[in-house]
């Protein structure tokens, strides 16, 4: 096991179910196969994260195969940079329900059979789908922002539409490591938007420089999809921002339509650690 105590540091070993470090700190396995390693100091709501019914909609509409393409080159992205290491650790910050996390920890095993791959996620209801969705990674309930990892301990991290937290993600990358962030372009779900507001705006693309890191290179993955289930259309909104903020009026014309086409378009920026000051 590769996770570390979030109350002291050390490292978590395996024990009857459990995870436990030297100092007695226990963290029981639920049922499907995650570890909570979320303190209770550190929640901010009493459930944090996506609830059921978000992972649920998330889940339908990605099992859909919409976002394939996407998965498929984030998978060539970490075996690109894989290392010739005998056991290279893989992270996922933000991992969800795992869509993207089972199809790199399968990419990976392939070429590296002593790889660890993790995910980190705030959600209990993401991580019990994820850890349903594959055996060939270990789930822990945690912080972006307080990864229950060791110092210098990852060589890819992987962060998918999620939380960023510059200090932490450097602290736990090995100098030289990885870090592959996925980022909307800016036409990303703008037949979405062109449906729910009468003037639709493309995102905005952050600046690709971040202190401590190197940028490597971009890859953009792009397409056009066309929904004909209402469902779909109805968990693809859910599954995005624009569900907290969008009119209700909009959100009935979007629910009357028949079918949706919609742009997507994704950037996987590929960053490398550099070493740390002293």
């Amino acid at each position: 096991m590769f996770f570390c105590c979030p109350v002291c540091g050390r490292k978590l070993e395996e024990s009857a179910g459990s995870l436990r470090c030297k100092k007695g700190h226990c963290f029981d396995r639920a049922r499907s196969g995650y570890v909570n390693l979320l303190l209770a100091n550190r929640m901010h709501a009493k459930l944090p994260g996506d609830n059921r019914e978000m992972v649920a909609a998330r889940s339908r509409f990605l099992e859909g195969g919409y976002y394939a393409p996407l998965q498929n080159a984030l998978c060539e992205q970490v075996l690109a940079f894989l290392p010739q290491v005998q056991a290279p650790v893989l992270l996922d910050s933000g991992c969800g329900e795992g869509y993207y996390t089972a199809a790199v920890a399968h990419a990976v095993h392939q070429a590296a059979p002593g790889a660890s791959v993790l995910g980190a996620d705030i959600s209990k209801a993401a991580l019990s789908a994820a850890a349903k969705r594959t055996k060939e990674a270990a789930f822990a309930v945690a912080s972006a922002f307080a990864l229950p990892v060791p110092d210098d301990s990852v060589d890819i991290l992987t962060s998918v539409f999620s939380p960023f937290c510059q200090s932490e993600f450097r602290r736990v990358l090995k100098a030289g490591g990885v870090f592959l962030e996925v980022i909307p372009s800016a036409r990303h779900l703008f037949g979405l938007k062109a449906a729910l507001y009468d003037r639709p705006y493309e995102n905005k693309v952050k600046p690709y420089a971040i202190a401590g890191f190197a940028f490597l290179n971009k890859r953009e993955v792009s397409g056009e999809i066309t929904l004909t289930d209402p469902a779909d259309i109805a968990a693809l909104f859910q599954m995005t921002p624009y569900a907290y903020r969008t009119p209700a009026e909009a959100v009935k014309r979007l629910s009357a339509l028949p079918s949706l086409r919609t742009e997507i378009a994704f950037e996987i920026l590929a960053y490398r650690a550099l070493p740390k000051a002293d």
